[in-house]
């Protein structure tokens, strides 16, 4: 029931829909540079998953957005409150918070295969909402998208942050199911997918947004 429901929202809602994805960059899952990893497995199971699911995307012609965190230095980290408490606190899942995708590291870039010619970039997230402090919302409204396709890290941080702001800016809200992951493991994972579910958009699978978005939408220029 809730998959049709989602499928029906979809094709009544999503009129001109994008794709968002969150940090899908080395810097969460690349295992060899990452400062806040995802586990290995899970780290590639995600990319194997996103990879081919974004190109089906594309192929529906649906503009693709990757949000990318990135910062100048350590103090626009550390001036969250929150933040700077993890980094301070030992065997913090965050405790490498404060080296996390700094200008000129490696973590910055996409994970192979998760970009492609012609998406849209935003490089300036510094903070779990990718509406603060980033274009995010220019490139929707120039673009006259009225929903978005959610995927990426983590769920229980990024992901549900950007959901609760897309949806009190009106989108329509879709949080593809198999497209995002955490690294804090499947109860924060699961919980913060109920708690979209609950009053945010919709969590969807895969196979059921791709059916419901199966006629290419125009795309202005």
């Amino acid at each position: 029931m809730a998959s049709t429901e989602a499928a029906d929202a979809l094709r009544a809602l999503a009129q001109r829909p994008a794709v968002v994805t969150i940090d899908l960059h080395r810097g969460h899952l690349d295992p060899d540079v990452a400062t806040l990893p995802l586990p290995a497995e899970s780290s590639a199971a995600l990319v194997e998953r996103a990879v081919p699911l974004l190109d089906a995307y594309r192929e529906r012609g649906i503009p693709v957005i990757h949000v990318i965190t990135a910062y100048r230095n350590r103090a626009e980290i550390l001036d969250n409150a929150y933040w700077r408490f993890q980094a301070e606190r030992p065997g913090s899942s965050r405790a490498a918070i404060a080296e996390h995708n700094l200008e000129g590291m490696p973590g910055l870039e996409l994970m192979p295969g998760i970009g492609r010619e012609g998406d849209a970039i935003v490089r300036t997230k510094q903070r779990y909402d990718c509406f603060i402090g980033t274009d995010l919302e220019m490139v929707l409204r120039a673009g006259g998208h009225d929903s978005v396709l959610v995927l990426g890290v983590n769920t229980n941080s990024c992901v549900i942050a950007t959901a609760i702001a897309a949806s009190v800016r009106d989108y329509a809200v879709f949080v593809v199911e198999e497209g995002v992951d955490t690294m804090l493991g499947p109860e924060l994972h699961e919980a913060a997918l109920s708690v979209i579910r609950a009053s945010f958009g919709w969590v969807v699978p895969a196979q059921v947004t791709l059916d419901a978005l199966a006629e290419p939408r125009a795309v202005s220029a």
